[in-house]
């Protein structure tokens, strides 16, 4: 299936829609769930309203649509070297070790999976390209990425237990300006989490379930965490997370099964 190629409106269903439900991650939001409903088509008008700028926007992912979508993909590209985990035994995105095995004594949650995924989520990656749109939009200078993976065994040489960054999560920061101290650079961190609040529904702490979720400026002062460790399994297939910006913009989409 090409990606891009198809029009998909209200009522329509299945792989093309979740990739596009995943491209627009960072607008509005909703569940990568393969049905267009109100939620993916809001993501289509908040695209077409704030990207494309056209006096009526459809909701309908027409032609036009899919072009600017495409391009601005290739506009805000991703760089995945600093998102590799840095312990130089692991290929850069873990040896997928420890899938469906939770921290002991721990709930059965994502937030205590051991699993090492795939690569990086594309969602998350998705919604940190609009992040870089809404900066721009907004006269405050684009964000760059840190830090993305950090396989079992970086854990261990740095003695953590996290499993946010084994390919649910990205950390970004902003260039300091001339004059910043460390007061601005917190402010801004601020000034960005909460538009992202409003543009891209995401939430701050992780409460609510199948919500991209930001780190509150207590465990983040200043930089921005942005994951998606908050989603059900069905939400975190393997298929859904990549290695490289050739996988991430890739337009042949595979039919994927939707877990129950």
């Amino acid at each position: 299936m090409e990606f891009g190629t198809t029009v998909l409106k209200r009522g329509q269903n299945g792989p093309l829609v979740i990739e596009l439900q995943m491209r627009l991650a960072g607008f509005r939001g909703t569940v990568w769930d393969g049905d267009y409903g109100p939620g993916t088509e809001r993501q289509v008008l908040a695209f077409q309203k704030d990207v494309m700028g056209p006096t009526t926007p459809t909701g309908v992912f027409d032609r036009k649509t899919a072009e600017a979508l495409i391009a601005f993909g290739e506009k805000y590209k991703i760089d995945f070297a600093p998102l590799k985990c840095p312990c130089g035994v692991c290929s850069g995105f873990g040896k997928g070790q420890f899938k469906n095995e939770y921290a002991v004594g721990k709930p059965v949650v994502e937030a205590f999976h051991r699993y090492e995924y795939p690569g990086i989520h594309k969602a998350i990656l998705h919604a940190f390209r609009a992040t870089q749109f809404y900066c721009e939009k907004k006269g405050i200078a684009k964000p760059f990425l840190t830090s993305g993976y950090r396989c079992w065994v970086q854990n261990g040489a740095k003695g953590r237990e996290s499993t946010n960054h084994m390919g649910k999560a990205i950390d970004c920061d902003f260039p300091m300006m001339a004059g910043d101290d460390k007061r601005d650079d917190m402010n801004r961190c601020d000034q960005v989490r909460g538009f992202l609040v409003e543009t891209s529904d995401f939430q701050i702490g992780w409460s609510g379930t199948n919500r991209k979720a930001l780190e509150p400026s207590s465990i983040a002062p200043t930089w921005i965490h942005m994951d998606v460790r908050s989603y059900q399994k069905q939400f975190l297939l393997d298929a859904y997370f990549v290695k490289s910006l050739k996988e991430l913009n890739a337009t042949n989409i595979e039919p994927q099964r939707i877990a129950a």
